[in-house]
Parts: C-alpha cells; structure tokens; sequence
C-alpha cells in the first residue's frame, strides 16, 4: 500500500491499535528489561535504573510533542491529498527532534548529578545512577530520530513493521544484557553500565533498520533540501499543535519527579517498589495510549477528507474502548500482584505496597484513560 492508497484503506480501530500496542510494549520493555535482569543482581541497580529512566522519561516527551504534532498534520495532509506537505513536515520534524536530541543528550550527560541531587538520590545509588543516565544520554539522538520514524511509519499504516523492529530490539538487548552484564568471552562484566550499552546499541541498530525500510518502501521523500528556505509557518503549526497535547504529558511526569524525589527519602524498599509498580502499571496504560494513537491517524484522516461526524463518533468509540481495557487490565494486575512482584523481589515490604499500590492504580487508570 503506497503513502496515498493509504487514505482510502478501509479502516478499523483495532486494526491500527494492536501492532501499535505491541510495539510500544515493546519499546517499553527495553528500558524494563534492564531492570528485569539487574534485579538477579543488584537491587540499588534497579533503584538507579527507575530514578534515571524517571528523568530521561521526562526529557524524551520533547521528542513526543513533535512526533505527536506530525502525526496529526500529516494524516490530515494524506486526507487532503497533498503529498508535498507530507514531505516538508517529515524532514522538519526530523531536523527538529535532532537538535532537541543534542540538547538533551549534552544534559543528561554534563549534568545528571545535579538533576539527581535535586531528586535526592540515595548515595549508595548515585554512582551507578549516573554512569547508567550518561550512557543512555549519548544515544538521545538515536532516540529522538527512531521516535520520529515510528511516527511516519504510522502515518502510512505501516503499524507491523515497527512491531517488528520493536521485537528485535528487544531481543538483541536482552541477548546483549546477557553478555555485558556478566562478561562473556573477552568482554568482561560490566554490570550497570553494560545494560545501559545493550540498551543504546539496540536502539540504534532499529533505527538503522527503520530508516532503510521507509526508504526502499516509501513514495514520500525526505530531504533537507524540503527546508529551504527554512518553513517557519510549519514549525510554528508543530508547535502551536503539540505543545498543547504533550501538555499532559509534562505536567504528569514533572509530578512522577517530584513523587519519586519523595519516595527517595523513604529507602531502596519503597524506591524498588515504586519501580515495579510502574512497570506493571504501564501494561494497562500502554493500551489506552496505543488507542488513542491509532484515534489519531484515523480522525486526521478523516478530519482531512472533512468527514467530521464520522471523526466525531471515532472519537467516543476511542473513550469508551480505552475506559474498559484500562480498567480491566489494572484489576488483573491487582489480582497477581504478589505473583508479579515476586518475580523480582522477595522482600515483604515490597509485596505489602506493591499490593496497595496496585489497588489504587485501579481508580488512576480510570481517570487516565478519560484523558
């Protein structure tokens, strides 16, 4: 299917949500999977790896925003028929997430120690804290430019390419974990900062793939040459776009910082507790937010073609969807809580708020998914 076929697909929610929906669980594994395995070793490295993952969380929303914004223009722009446009918000959005991707990769790395001591890190955290976010900081870049990507694949329908990519990356960042964690062969153990390589190095091997894929298959060319002279009224039409729709995202996770510099001050346990019940928690908001992305192509789409009474219903269809997963998905994970958590941890205190945590996580998912 070529990018303007696209347009008059026939489409269906569910058809769009699922290969997204796995392929940001996917994407989400591979900073869990770091946590996963560093807990057979060291639990002040999980609490290193969750207060780093909470800063860089933070920071890669800028890459969102912009990707979110292109997302919206370019269904419209493929509902509307006008490829060329297709074109310049492609490579803007690209040139964009590359600078905001140096910026933020020079912050993590020059100045994650002061960002942690604002956040009351632990000392016996702090170490491998830093030596974890300045790896991971260096390859923002790939980040910022893969999130990109994802975000055109998804404007052409192509949901099952990035799924894949996404499982690959996984793989080859959990086979590297393996090898980096303990050393294997002349490489020798590297712990923390193996991890952190696995992490980095998979990430820009799926980028490498995705830029080759769109490449081979996509009619829509990406091109400096498309920014000259500089399009200022489009930048200004991505921002104006999504500043306000990553708004929620800023606001919610500037409010995890402050949570976890607070629960900092309460010791590894609550530290190590908080981090699981994230990375469950993220199980039931993953659906929501791979429904409300596939609403966002479809109702672009049909925005573009000026079918707003069919964008309209898509719409209330995404809420009352999102609503019944979210809830579900949250009651479940309470349910085998302990089962979950003692996955990773055998500590009764973690299981005891684990538990709670997961309860109340019940009512917030109801509330998000409103959102």
């Amino acid at each position: 299917m070529n990018s303007m076929e696209f347009q008059t697909h026939k489409m269906s929610l569910f058809h769009y949500t699922w290969p997204i929906f796995i392929e940001l669980l996917l994407q989400m594994l591979v900073g869990n999977v770091d946590q996963m395995m560093m807990s057979q070793v060291s639990q002040n490295a999980v609490a290193a790896i969750g207060n780093a993952n909470q800063i860089v969380n933070v920071l890669i929303i800028t890459f969102s925003v912009i990707s979110l914004a292109m997302t919206i223009l370019v269904t419209q722009y493929f509902g509307s028929g006008n490829p060329e446009r297709v074109s310049e918000t492609y490579s803007l959005a690209l040139a964009v997430n590359f600078g905001f991707g140096l910026v933020i990769s020079a912050a993590l790395v020059f100045f994650n120690m002061s960002i942690f001591n604002w956040m009351r890190v632990p000392a016996e955290i702090l170490h491998d804290g830093s030596v974890y976010i300045t790896i991971i900081g260096l390859g923002m870049i790939f980040q910022a430019l893969f999130m990109t990507y994802i975000a055109m694949f998804r404007t052409q329908g192509w949901m099952k390419q990035t799924m894949a990519v996404s499982a690959l990356m996984n793989v080859l960042n959990i086979v590297g974990n393996f090898v980096f964690i303990r050393g294997w062969g002349i490489i020798p153990p590297l712990g923390i900062a193996g991890v952190a390589i696995s992490s980095t190095v998979s990430r820009l091997i799926g980028l490498g793939l995705l830029i080759v894929m769109f490449n081979l298959r996509s009619t829509i060319a990406v091109s400096l040459r498309t920014l000259t002279p500089f399009p200022w009224k489009q930048l200004k039409k991505l921002l104006a776009i999504g500043v306000p729709s990553g708004g929620e995202s800023v606001s919610y996770n500037l409010s995890q910082m402050v949570i976890t510099k607070i629960v900092n001050g309460f010791g590894t346990a609550v530290i190590n507790t908080r981090v699981y019940a994230n990375m469950f928690a993220m199980v039931s908001y993953m659906y929501g937010s791979a429904v409300s992305q596939a609403a966002q192509i479809l109702v672009g789409i049909l925005i573009g073609g000026r079918k707003l009474e069919e964008a309209h219903k898509q719409v209330m269809r995404t809420l009352v969807y999102s609503l019944i997963i979210g809830v579900g998905v949250s009651v479940l994970l309470y349910c085998f809580s302990d089962e979950l958590f003692g996955l990773f941890t055998q500590d009764p205190t973690v299981l005891r708020l684990g538990k709670q945590v997961m309860f109340i996580e019940i009512f917030l998912e109801a509330g998000r998914s409103c959102f």
